[in-house]
């Protein structure tokens, strides 16, 4: 760290700028277009969050071991007093960003604590219910070297778990805003964060799909075993990538629910004022990067080899980047782009 308090620890501003690009550019870039007083308590709840991920997924505990350093790592959301969960050197499939990270993490839950009163309970709240879907996933799903799969069983499942990884986010995104932005607080917060939840659940089935054929192959079917069967399939018969025009008919289902859900989205950016560009700007970014993501999905013929990634290019995402820096401002202009968008997903 390049800057610190008189006491050697970094500052919130520190982790922020120095630790979170590493762990995710993506959130990063969103961080930065939004509000100032936004800033420090989206992007601390971000990187406990993401401390808690790297947890959940390290290859050098057992499952038993992770589950308990996330209780730990609850009970120290709870309680000032608690440390943080004592981890070793770096794992086996921990990037080096990730390391830095859980290295930091002492440092981490000190600037959640140093939120304000408000912001810390919303964090703690919100990050209590992703670290129960890690938890939970951690139970329900064999070790990474079992070499079998394990499936959610109904769709109901599926919305459960992504409401609870991704929805949960959408509902404490509304709280933050309707706390910190005057121009927002004439919402109808409960309509609002519906809305907001179905959005955040619409992006997750998106990371579903985009992430099937790795999730499979350390023993994760998202897709529900029930709906498999129906088409005459197991969990395990999708590691064949020459299973896709068999399972087709699901995805089709899973991208028309996706986009479903992201109409909320369109319809959650254009709930906020003009005047708040940059979250605008936040709330639109991921909304677009989802839709070319789910036209990509629809047409993919390899949407089951884990050698390749479904994704929108890096030069295509800078030209939606730049595009929507003029539409924001445009409640109809914008409305018919992502509109647009939706139905090259749509399109069959």
């Amino acid at each position: 760290m390049t800057r610190a308090r008189a006491s050697g620890e970094p500052t919130a501003p520190d982790l922020l700028r120095e630790i979170l690009p590493g762990v995710s550019r993506s959130f990063a870039l969103s961080l930065r277009v939004l509000p100032a007083p936004l800033r420090r308590p989206f992007g601390v709840t971000y990187l406990v969050a993401r401390a808690a991920d790297t947890i959940a997924d390290t290859r050098a505990l057992d499952p038993a071991e992770r589950l308990a350093a996330l209780r730990a790592l609850r009970g120290a959301l709870g309680d000032g007093t608690r440390a943080a969960p004592v981890l070793g050197g770096p794992a086996r499939g921990q990037t080096p960003a990730e390391h830095t990270l859980l290295a930091h993490l002492p440092d981490v839950l000190a600037a959640y604590r140093a939120l304000a009163p408000g912001d810390r309970e919303r964090a703690r709240r919100v990050l209590l219910t992703l670290t129960q879907a890690m938890a939970e996933a951690l139970e329900r799903f064999p070790p990474e070297t079992a070499d079998r799969v394990g499936a959610l069983e109904t769709r109901a499942d599926l919305d459960r778990y992504t409401h609870m990884n991704a929805g949960c986010v959408g509902e404490f995104w509304t709280d933050m805003v309707v706390a910190h932005r005057p121009r927002c607080a004439r919402w109808d917060v409960p309509a609002m964060r519906a809305r907001g939840a179905r959005f955040g659940q619409g992006l997750q089935l998106v990371n579903v799909l985009r992430d099937l054929p790795r999730d499979l192959r350390i023993g994760r079917c998202y897709l529900p075993r029930v709906e498999l069967g129906a088409l005459g399939l197991a969990p395990e018969d999708l590691l064949n990538p020459a299973a896709l025009p068999r399972v087709r008919p699901l995805v089709d289902a899973l991208v028309d629910e996706a986009l479903t859900r992201l109409d909320e989205g369109r319809a959650y950016t254009l709930a906020l004022p003009r005047r708040e560009t940059r979250l605008r700007l936040a709330s639109s970014w991921p909304l677009l990067i989802g839709l070319g993501t789910l036209a990509r999905l629809r047409r993919a013929e390899n949407l089951l080899d884990p050698t390749v990634t479904v994704k929108v290019p890096r030069g295509e995402v800078r030209s939606l980047l730049a595009r929507s820096l003029v539409l924001v401002w445009f409640d109809r202009g914008l409305d018919a782009w992502i509109r647009r968008l939706a139905g090259v997903a749509g399109a069959r």
